[in-house]
């Protein structure tokens, strides 16, 4: 039996990181009612939308996550309306990882008696640096000192389960500050971690002055290519010294913590999203992948109706593509097996070639007598890995 994932989008930030380009901002506090109403009535259409584009829908979930932006500035009030209008639409597994977002600092304490009462039993702060002029370069608002004091809150609150984003490459970062960062972290006992690589859009702040040069941003501060993929090798054999095993490109945990939400992504598994700029999949009544994705622009989103339209319905060759590089994010690689019998024989063999040129190019390694994954080396050049599998012939 499939059980759903659910994701709600929350795109409400206290202040903008100048590397963030996610549709996420600083609005009034005005719209949180009338984007929680809105949310509520998604939810309330999901089905009649489902039945409309064929689409198989799971009637019980087994993760909810809410991210974006910061949930935690929602008021008490509205975070119950959420999780009330989350169990009248959805059969929420008694087991079900039920995780927040949450920037430290802004998590008040009648907030997380909201979401201790809701059930969260995860939360996922984004510390991304415990170096203070590291974080306030950046736009964060908080302190080592907070970010630590929310963890203890949290723990105290009866969630156990808590995980830690850092970031490697921020503005002014050097080796000596990113050991410190990753001792801090290790000291707390947190079951989850997750180290993202610095990727600058354009279209951020710091994208924009990097593009056309100035300091506000600290733009010159940022390492280089070289250094940040050191700092994030660095942290994979730190992390593991700790028990923070790699499980994915970005993300670590102790045994039997890893993030079930997320692993649906990876692992292809049905999702729905909520909100601003969320993305779903489900499968269609004859197995079919359906994908579709809300707007990411809030005055339209607030208007409704979205999915006006039905989803796009992928093709068994970008089923393929997205099997080996959604699996491919995974330590634990791609079953040749499941994927012969997933698609055919003649769509393994022309991939063959492929993988023979990735492994040859230290990218692609054999871990068994079935799974292919990623070496350490191809985790790093990730994306020209992924690239190489969107050009693979037909199935047939």
């Amino acid at each position: 039996m499939d059980f759903l994932g659910l994701y709600l989008s929350i795109p409400f930030c206290r202040s903008k990181c100048t590397y963030c380009n996610f549709a996420s901002g600083v609005f009034p506090a005005a719209y949180h009612e009338r984007y929680v109403a809105r949310l509520e009535e998604d939810l309330r259409r999901i089905r009649t939308r489902a039945r409309q584009w064929s689409a198989a829908l799971p009637d019980a979930a087994d993760s909810i996550y809410l991210g974006g932006g910061t949930p935690t500035l929602l008021s008490p009030a509205l975070i119950r309306r959420l999780f009330t209008a989350l169990r009248r639409e959805f059969a929420i597994t008694p087991t079900a990882e039920i995780t927040v977002e949450c920037a430290p600092g802004q998590l008040p304490p009648d907030a997380l008696d909201a979401l201790a009462e809701a059930g969260v039993n995860r939360i996922s702060f984004g510390v991304q640096s415990f170096i203070d002029s590291e974080a306030r370069q950046t736009g964060r608002l908080h302190t080592r000192a907070t970010a630590l004091e929310d963890i203890a809150r949290v723990w105290a609150a009866g969630i156990r389960g808590i995980s830690v984003d850092l970031i490697a490459g921020l503005p002014g970062q050097a080796h000596e500050s990113w050991f410190e960062s990753l001792g801090v972290l290790t000291e707390t006992g947190v079951d989850h971690a997750s180290v993202y690589m610095l990727e600058v859009d354009d279209e951020s702040r710091l994208g924009r002055e990097m593009l056309l040069g100035g300091a506000r941003y600290h733009a010159q501060q940022v390492p280089d290519d070289d250094q940040i993929a050191e700092m994030y090798t660095e942290a994979i054999g730190v992390l593991a010294g700790c028990g923070l095993a790699q499980y994915e490109i970005s993300n670590f945990a102790r045994r039997g913590h890893e993030s079930r939400h997320n692993l649906k992504y990876w692992r292809r598994e049905p999702y729905l999203g909520f909100g601003l700029d969320a993305h779903s999949m489900l499968r269609s009544r004859d197995g079919a992948a359906l994908r579709f994705a809300t707007t990411d622009d809030l005055e339209a989103y607030l208007a409704g109706p979205v999915w006006a339209e039905g989803p796009r319905v992928l093709s068994r060759e970008e089923e393929l593509e997205e099997a080996w590089f959604l699996g491919l994010r995974l330590n634990e690689g791609v079953s040749v097996a499941a994927l012969r019998e997933e698609f055919s024989p003649v769509a393994l063999r022309n991939c063959q070639e492929t993988v023979a040129e990735l492994e040859a190019d230290g990218l692609l390694q054999r871990i068994d007598t079935d799974r292919i994954a990623l070496t350490p080396r191809g985790r790093l050049l990730s994306n020209e890995v992924f690239a190489r599998f969107l050009a693979e012939p037909a199935l047939t």
